[in-house]
């Protein structure tokens, strides 16, 4: 354990019970949640690096093809005619 960390249980054990209670269900849930983010983030990383392929893939295509931008259904834009 760290000595800031050790610090602040020092600190938090001259707390009244109730607001000690608070704040070990306070650190419990952060401590959670960062571990369900990491979980998740590194279980989408393939997912991340495919999706980046395809748009990389469709990009090159449409450079080659000479089709660069955002493509819209010109029918549905009668504002501009």
């Amino acid at each position: 354990m760290t000595k800031l960390l050790e610090k602040v249980f020092t600190e938090a054990s001259k707390l009244p019970q109730q607001e000690q209670d608070l704040l070990a269900r306070q650190l419990l849930a952060d401590i959670a949640s960062e571990s369900r983010w990491s979980e998740a983030f590194a279980n989408s990383q393939d997912q991340l690096g495919k999706l980046a392929d395809e748009a990389l893939a469709e990009f090159e295509a449409g450079r080659k093809s000479g089709r660069i931008g955002l493509e819209y259904d010109r029918g549905s834009d009668q504002s501009r005619h």
